[in-house]
């Protein structure tokens, strides 16, 4: 190993130098930064949460919803085009996450958007945009969603985009094309988007957009013979329906729609507690009569202020939305993270933040119970309160964290275990929201276009939900050993793992790993073997891990990128749990976060780790950055078998 981890401090000595050095050992200091930094950041109430960052059309499609109900304001114009114009490429467009390559969509909507503001078409930065969207297919080229919005304001003719009745609502679960298909964030955009659809609205933007144009051909429709050729003449059949929709069966679909939009607006006023559904569903009521005044509507524009975030630049004060936020991701990270640094169970924080999470447990029935009706309920759920959409993924860390506080929890926990067996799919991975979400046919649907509709097994949620069950002593139960299976036939040619909801191949190994160790796989298993050589071998040169989001789409960067804190830590907890973290790999892993950690303890981290829909959106996790680096540099040390807390500030630990 390195000097760095070497001679391991005891619990007298750990803030002593190492031997032969001058100062601290740099890995045990850092880490001590690290917790220091993190426990600053604690709510009284429990909870952390980091800014859940995203791209700019968060901001355009604010503007352009405010616009569409007539209630935008100069200072939120003002403010909001302030940060879309700071966050433009050189060459004219936007990305949809740091570093990446300009976006066609993303760039329109944020064209849009400072058009709204006033900002001239002649002005350099727009005529740059205008001659990106240009070069790149012009708004015909762009993705449906972006069309359904420039329809909203006459740009575009509702008659040429893709049907979706809202007679989808009335359809059974067990014929195809139900909304049930569709991923639960899918299906709560698809319903009020079915409304806006129906009923066409054009409202003034108040400016054209011809120089966004070309004279290029519409593409060409899918082959006849093949299933999208022929989902695209089904839907060509339904568009025709729409055209003549009319009477009962229309008058009833949209009355059920509008009931089933009501009845799933969370406690904070959103709906699923993500962007997409929130506006839609906001503008689906207006139009079918709801005032701006009413209940449902007040509660969610109020909800959108709650996830506002507004700061002072040099350049004057900017707002930005967060598409969702993730307090119960971040807070049983946060706990698992001081754990593995050494804090004990029963320490105030990790109390507290135990208490919380047990207040935060789900005990009514979500859209899950479609497909598994006899699953009791339990679990947890992302946000603070989308009680409708429990996931696994949080479920998971949600058990593995309280088992960390020293708070009481069996009661809660078997619940909770109880809720994920009830969601194994058949073939003995887990999704995240939904068990069996697995009718690929949807995504050839014409309207489906962009992101992930369906909601099928993933190896980093299988494996989360693994080494979770593994804790909880079900390791040697049929479940976990068929979830086992799952993950090792989903093991990649190259020894790595698929990661859905992280960047990308590094997340889905840096999580598979631990969960197979600790369901009892051997740590010199030819599947475990295979992934430490691909992490080994896309080790960059600085000693640590990156993966660059382009990788969803060009397999040439899979495991490539800049070195990140999140991703060189989830490389190393692979590493350590397969029995390698005491190697010279993972001693320059560490070396890595020591050299590049910040003054404050935390790590510089712009580049965009998780994900939402592969190929298509992406998130910074504000927290990432310092969750993992401190599981990883105290696993590595073995913090928790020498004792951390004392080496934590004074100050910070309340």
């Amino acid at each position: 190993m390195t000097e760095l981890l070497s001679p391991k401090p005891t619990a007298s000595d750990r803030a002593a130098p190492p031997a032969g050095g001058t100062g601290p050992d740099p890995a045990w200091e850092a880490l001590r930064r690290a917790c220091d930094h993190l426990l600053g950041l604690q709510d009284d109430a429990g909870w952390w949460k980091g800014e859940l960052a995203t791209n700019v059309t968060m901001d355009a499609e604010d503007l352009l919803l405010r616009q569409f109900l007539g209630i935008r304001t100069a200072e939120q114009t003002a403010e909001s085009t302030r940060w879309i114009r700071s966050q433009q490429r050189p060459d004219g467009s936007w990305a949809t996450f740091h570093g990446g390559p300009g976006d066609l969509s993303t760039t329109v909507e944020a064209y849009l958007a400072l058009r709204l503001a006033g900002d001239p078409p002649e002005a350099p930065h727009l005529a740059a945009a205008a001659g990106f969207v240009r070069e790149h297919g012009g708004l015909a080229a762009s993705r449906v969603f972006t069309r359904f919005w420039l329809a909203l304001f006459g740009h575009w003719p509702w008659s040429s985009l893709p049907a979706v009745p809202p007679e989808l609502v009335l359809l059974p679960t067990w014929m195809p094309f139900n909304i049930y298909d569709f991923a639960c964030w899918a299906r709560q955009t698809i319903v009020p988007l079915s409304i806006v659809r129906a009923l066409r609205p054009v409202r003034d933007l108040g400016f054209t957009v011809d120089e966004l144009r070309t004279d290029a051909a519409p593409p060409r429709s899918p082959r006849l013979r093949s299933r999208s050729g022929l989902l695209h003449r089904l839907d060509r059949l339904a568009g025709g329906y729409e055209r003549i929709a009319r009477g009962p069966v229309r008058r009833h679909a949209l009355r059920r729609a509008a009931e089933w939009i009501v009845a799933r607006q969370e406690a904070d006023g959103s709906w699923g507690g993500i962007q997409p559904p929130w506006v839609y569903s906001l503008m689906a009521l207006h139009l079918l009569g709801y005032p701006l005044d009413h209940p449902v509507l007040r509660a969610g524009l109020d909800g959108l202020d709650r996830f506002t975030v507004r700061e002072q630049t040099p350049d004057g004060p900017v707002r930005r939305l967060e598409a969702c936020q993730s307090p119960v991701w971040d807070t049983a990270l946060a706990v698992t993270a001081l754990s593995d640094a050494g804090l004990p169970a029963g320490h105030p924080a990790l109390a507290r933040a135990g208490t919380w999470l047990l207040g935060e447990e789900i005990r009514v029935r979500g859209d899950w119970s479609v497909r598994r009706p006899r699953t009791p309920v339990g679990g947890w759920a992302f946000e603070f309160d989308n009680d409708g959409y429990a996931d696994t993924d949080d479920t998971a860390e949600v058990i593995m964290a309280l088992r960390r506080t020293g708070v009481p929890a069996d009661a809660a926990v078997l619940r909770a275990s109880r809720w994920l067996l009830g969601m194994q799919c058949r073939d003995g991975g887990w999704g995240a929201f939904d068990a069996d979400n697995t009718r690929a046919i949807v995504a050839d649907l014409p309207f489906c276009d962009f992101g992930n509709v369906i909601d099928p097994p993933s190896a980093d949620v299988t494996a989360h939900i693994v080494e979770a069950l593994a804790a909880e002593n079900f390791a040697g139960t049929v479940p976990v050993r068929r979830g086992v299976a799952w993950l090792l036939r989903a093991q990649e040619p190259d020894g790595s793992w698929f990661g859905r909801w992280g960047a990308n191949h590094v997340y889905g190994t840096g999580a598979v790993v631990p969960a197979l160790v600790a369901a009892g796989v051997p740590t010199g298993h030819p599947a475990v073997s295979r992934a430490v050589d691909w992490l080994l071998a896309h080790q960059n040169p600085d000693g640590g891990w990156g993966e660059d989001l382009r990788s969803y789409r060009d397999p040439s960067w899979i495991g490539r990128g800049e070195s990140t804190a999140s991703q060189t830590a989830w490389a190393l907890l692979a590493l350590h749990a397969a029995g390698h973290g005491a190697g010279e790999p993972a001693g320059r892993g560490v070396r890595w976060l020591v050299t590049t950690q910040r003054p404050d303890g935390g790590w510089d981290e712009p580049q965009y780790t998780g994900t939402g829909f592969p190929g298509d959106f992406y998130i910074n996790y504000g927290l990432y950055r310092l969750v993992f680096p401190i599981s990883a540099l105290g696993r590595i040390l073995d913090a928790p078998a020498v004792g951390v807390e004392a080496t934590i500030s004074a100050e910070v630990v309340r």
